[in-house]
């Protein structure tokens, strides 16, 4: 089973829209019982909490169903059970790089690189603006489906 970890900030705007998309995108490809996805956050802001009401918002604007989530953190364990470890912009991948102690397998990937983009996803907790998060994540989980698809095959 591929398994795949979504990171961000607070693990309630960006990286439960992945979450979600991502599940989504799975199922409609019928593997489901292939990829394993899940979220977490670099930091202890919003532990606990649900999806933000935003990503929640959007999510349903556009039929995609909402994976039930509360925050957690990411944790040093977490690299090795997982084959991907996805931030959304640069300063997730310093945390996540950090709490895992450096990333030997070259694990640690921003989401946007499999969509041959350097671009940080923009955090909406910030800019407002989840239908430009939205359109980023929906690109960047589109583009690791692919790659992960394509690996599969060989």
């Amino acid at each position: 089973m591929i398994k795949i970890l979504f990171v961000c900030h607070g693990n309630i705007c960006r990286s439960t829209m992945c979450e979600s998309v991502m599940t989504h995108l799975v199922s409609q490809k019928n593997l489901s019982e292939k990829i394993h996805i899940a979220s977490a956050a670099t930091h202890n802001d919003e532990i606990g909490n649900p999806p933000h009401y935003g990503t929640a918002g959007k999510l349903k604007q556009v039929g995609i169903p909402l994976v039930p989530h509360r925050a957690v953190r990411m944790t040093k364990e977490d690299y090795a059970g997982y084959d991907y470890l996805i931030g959304m912009d640069s300063a997730n991948i310093r945390n996540m790089t950090r709490i895992t102690n450096g990333d030997p397998e070259g694990k640690i990937r921003k989401l946007l690189t499999f969509a041959n983009s350097s671009r940080d996803i923009a955090d909406p907790w910030y800019t407002g603006n989840f239908d430009e998060t939205y359109a980023d994540v929906m690109e960047g989980c589109t583009a690791l489906l692919r790659h992960i698809e394509e690996a599969m095959s060989h």
